[in-house]
This record gives structure tokens, sequence and C-alpha cells, in this order.
């Protein structure tokens, strides 16, 4: 019983030191790329000594400034760029190259005109980190608008909740997460809206409002998933089109009845099958009976949409995420597979699963992932 109580903490400390091993990592990293300038120009210096008259040295003092550009304040950059400007002219003139006086002077004009090209480089950088930074700000107190950070407790339940923004730009994605606790149980929707930007984040909005609506009016999710299909109809009518409007939306709606059996309803439309994580590394895909299309085409066909109903085992864990962790590759193109990579594993708690795939998505990239992600956990409790 000690072991078994022992576990989790081991987890926890396990993934402290994994995190701080990796940011660690990181910052040595970053201190030797941001030392890379001093080595270049002391290694110019160097060049310039042990060389005959000759060889040049004007490559190390030309590299130097443009790295500390990308890397370095404008202070740095200009310090940087004076001293590889004087580390030239020494150069040249400690070698006593005078006989070949046109050539020194060549080099020292081309390591001069890098510098200056270099301060300008600097310039534009710092200029579009803090465009980047201002549109990363707004479009993040968007975000946190939208999609609110829900309770870690809700009806007993525990809660964790993630979005991951993409690499590729700064702009608002379409993924959408809601949970709440309705007379009919604890009810939750994780979605991904076509597209990109304000449309998509329209469309997200109008799927959020009507199932907060409809979570807490309808008694089943068949009714719930029907008042989100109207609401993407009736908001595309008031469109010229789907240019105007990004209508089509993947979701999954789930429910955890409110009298205490360990029932889980799931009602999918076109999105990637939630996981099912139990106390033993189990794992379970929770893969539709019947497929059926996204949200907001009955245009295209229609059909009666049915939930499917598995056990909910006390203690488990029910994983949703979006299309933005199926679809990350790494260097080789290869699919993230998030059953296969948490089978087997053992998670303390929500925010720790949520911690782990974060983290091992970002190891499979090599980075932060191509397309935004969101991610919600949910656990059931231990019974007493």
């Amino acid at each position: 019983m000690l072991q078994d109580e022992a576990r989790p903490r081991d987890d926890e400390g396990r993934q402290v030191r994994r995190g701080r091993r990796t940011k660690l990592s990181g910052l040595s990293g970053r201190r030797l790329v941001r030392l890379l300038p001093v080595l270049l120009i002391a290694g110019g210096l160097v060049v310039g000594v042990v060389t005959p008259a000759g060889y040049t040295a004007a490559p190390f003092f030309c590299a130097a400034p443009l790295i500390a550009a990308s890397l370095s304040s404008l202070r740095s950059t200009a310090f940087t760029s004076l001293t590889a400007v004087l580390g030239e002219i020494w150069a040249v003139t400690y070698r006593g190259a005078i006989e070949d006086y046109q050539e020194s002077v060549a080099e020292s004009v081309m390591v001069f005109v890098v510098a200056l090209l270099a301060l300008g480089l600097n310039r534009c950088v710092q200029r579009s980190d803090a465009h980047l930074a201002s549109v990363r700000d707004i479009s993040e107190a968007a975000q946190r608008a939208v999609l609110p950070v829900p309770p870690e407790r809700l009806a007993g339940l525990g809660v964790a909740a993630r979005y991951v923004g993409a690499r590729a730009d700064a702009r608002i994605g379409g993924d959408l997460y809601a949970v709440q606790d309705t007379p009919h149980g604890v009810r939750l929707i994780v979605g991904d809206v076509r597209g990109k930007g304000l449309e998509a984040v329209e469309a997200a909005v109008i799927v959020i409002g009507a199932f907060r609506e409809a979570a807490e009016q309808e008694t089943t999710l068949e009714a719930v998933a029907g008042r989100l299909e109207r609401a993407l109809q009736r908001e595309g009518g008031r469109r010229a089109g789907l240019d105007q409007f990004e209508g089509f939306t993947t979701a999954v709606l789930a429910e955890i009845p409110a009298n205490g059996q360990s029932v889980l309803r799931v009602l999918n439309r076109g999105h990637p099958s939630p996981l099912l994580l139990t106390l033993d590394g189990g794992l379970r895909e929770l893969v539709p009976a019947v497929p059926a299309l996204p949200l907001g085409m009955s245009e295209v066909a229609s059909w009666p949409d049915r939930s499917d109903e598995t056990f909910f085992p006390a203690g488990a864990l029910l994983l949703f995420f979006t299309d933005g962790v199926t679809e990350a590759r790494d260097l080789l193109g290869r699919f993230y597979q998030p059953a296969s990579r948490l089978r087997g594993r053992r998670f303390p708690g929500p925010d720790a699963l949520l911690d782990t795939l974060v983290e091992d998505v970002a190891r499979h990239t090599g980075g932060a992932p191509a397309d935004d992600m969101a991610l919600l956990a949910v656990q059931r409790p231990m019974r007493a």
C-alpha cells in the first residue's frame, strides 16, 4: 500500500528533475550561442597572430557582429561591431602588411561595412521582435477570453486544460474546449474550427456559446450536437458564404453523469478520438462506433447522432486533444502517435498528463508544434 502511494510522488519527482534538466540545458545552449561573437573575435585575433601575412582573419571579424545582431541588444551589437573593426585593424597592423597596403585597407573597410550592416540588421530584428511580441500578447489575451482556464475540481472530477500556440505564426487559432457542470452531469467539448484568424475565433465563440446553453438545457448529447449544428447553420446563413464564416468544425462531446455511476458517454463528429488511461498503465482509444462528419456539414449529408457509452473506472484519466497533436511531425515526417507514446505510462493527475504530452510533442517535433493544440484532461476520483 505504501509502495502504491509512493508511485505518484516518484513520478512527480522524475518529471520535476526532467524539467529542470531541460531548462538547464536550454539555458546553457543560449549562453553558448551568445558567446559566439566573443569566440569569433578571439579566433580572429589568434589567426592574426599565428598565420603569415598571406592569410586573413576578416571572416571571423565579419561573422561576429552579424551573429550579435540577431541575438543581442543594440548596445551589445555596437560594442561587438566596434571590437571587430578594431580587431581587424590590429591584426593587419600586427602582421606589418604594409606591402599589401591596399588589400589590408580593403579588408578593414569590408569589416567596417559589415559592422554597419549588423547595426541596421539589429534594428530590424528588434522592431520585428517587438511587433511579434505585441501580436502574441493580443492573441494570448483573446485566447484567454475565449478559452478561460477551467477549475481544477469540478463536481468531484480533476480537470486540466492547455492551449499551445503554433510556431508557424502568432495568429489566433480555432481550437476550442469547454467544460461545465450541468443538471445532467459534467459535460465537455473539444473542437477545431476550420481555418485560422479572427473568422475561426468567431466560429469558436459561436460553438462554445451554443454548447454552454445547450449543455444546461438538453437532456442528451445527441440533442446538444443538434443545437450546435443549428447554431452554425444559422450563423452561416447570415454571412455571404464560407469565405466569411468558418463553419466547418470537428468536435467531440462527452458526458459524465451526475449519479456517480462509472459511465462515460462520447459523441464524436469527425474529431481525433479521445484516450482513456487507467491506473495500471492501460490505454484505450474511444473510437466512435459509427463515423460522422464534422459539425456544420449537414447540407452535405445528414444522419442521426448517436453517442457511445463506455466504462469509466475510478482513478482513470480521459484525454482530449485537437489534430495539432496527431499531425505533429518529426524531422523525418513521421506523425506523432499519442496512443503508442502514452500507453503503459502512469500519471498522478490531469496536469501531469498534459505537461508530459506537451513536452513529448515538443521533443518529437524539435520545438513548438506546427499547428495549435487544445488539450483537456479529466480524472475520475478514487472511491472512498
